[in-house]
């Protein structure tokens, strides 16, 4: 790993997977103008489990989030595109609409390529590659983790939520009884997700919501057992950042699930799948190496990921 081409392959959902994909992608690609300080492959496996089919197309927030993230068009709101307008959403309010899941008409129009390639037949992988077309991600490659649909369900005391009705709509208040990745028994990985795992030196479980981003990816059949199963150590980044999480009901869910609201329990949920973690916090009990894992602007996510590189390279 010193001296050869470094391939990484990433397990990601939203906000803190994509902002290390960014740093990981700065190191193995370059940025800006500036050659790779680590040449290799970034391979992104995303989260599709928070997919919705809304307004006439479908929408995958997290590989959109990932990949306009990677190609510095991410609004500051942390979803769509920056600078769009919303024309299309304003003009189905004034009509009595009731809009609850915002599409800026940029992102609207990813999202109506992606759609319309899957009705001409084209697989997710595929379509998500062109509707991004226009959003170069800089060498790095953001993978679906399957081409079936897979639907993460919140089952609460009053019933079922599809995951963006409970996110959104509910705002992540209901009593939550359990988490069900709906379709994913019929499901497969896909020929590039396991090519990525395959290939890697390094597997990384970035900093993301274990239960709701990282949990469905692992659902899908193949993916876990490809990773265990992989001669590259599995190295997790903890989604704690001084004993705390940046965005998103993440405490919520480990309880939920039946661990500690803390790195502890994200480390009893990952199991033996992860071979060693990056914290800022000891993780007892499991291997591990302490650094910032904080990621507030692009200086410092660089930072992140060139640590979590120095350490995997030693496993």
């Amino acid at each position: 790993m010193a001296n050869a081409e470094l391939n990484c392959a990433l397990l990601a959902g939203g906000t803190g997977g994509a902002k290390l994909a960014v740093g990981l992608r700065d190191i193995l690609h370059g940025f800006d103008g500036e050659p790779a300080e680590r040449p290799g492959q970034l391979n992104v496996i995303a989260n599709t489990g928070d997919d919705i089919e809304i307004y006439d197309v479908h929408v995958s927030p997290d590989p959109d989030l990932i990949s306009f993230r990677l190609a510095d068009a991410l609004d500051e709101r942390g979803f769509g595109v920056r600078g769009e307008t919303h024309e299309t959403m304003d003009r189905r309010r004034k009509a009595g609409e009731e809009i609850w899941f915002e599409l800026g008409d940029d992102d609207l129009a990813v999202c109506s390529r992606r759609g319309a390639a899957l009705a001409d037949g084209k697989s997710l992988t595929e379509a998500h590659r062109l509707a991004m077309a226009d959003y170069p991600t800089g060498g790095a490659t953001v993978l679906p983790m399957c081409d079936e649909p897979v639907r993460t369900v919140v089952e609460t005391r009053s019933g079922s939520r599809g995951i963006q009705q409970f996110l959104i709509q509910d705002q992540s208040e209901p009593e939550i009884v359990r988490v069900e990745f709906g379709g994913a028994e019929h499901a497969r990985a896909t020929a590039s997700v396991l090519a990525a795992v395959d290939t890697a030196d390094l597997i990384i479980v970035g900093p993301s919501n274990p239960i709701i981003s990282i949990g469905p990816i692992l659902a899908v059949p193949g993916i876990r057992e490809a990773i265990e199963d992989s001669r590259a150590p599995v190295l997790a980044v903890s989604p704690f950042v001084e004993g705390a999480v940046m965005k998103g009901p993440t405490e919520k869910f480990l309880v939920a699930a039946g661990h500690e609201p803390e790195v502890a329990g994200v480390a009893a949920y990952y199991g033996d799948l992860v071979d060693a973690w990056v914290a800022d916090e000891p993780v007892i009990g499991r291997p591990h190496h302490l650094a910032s894992v904080s990621m507030p602007d692009r200086q410092s996510t660089r930072a992140v990921a060139a640590e979590i590189l120095r350490y995997g390279a030693s496993l």
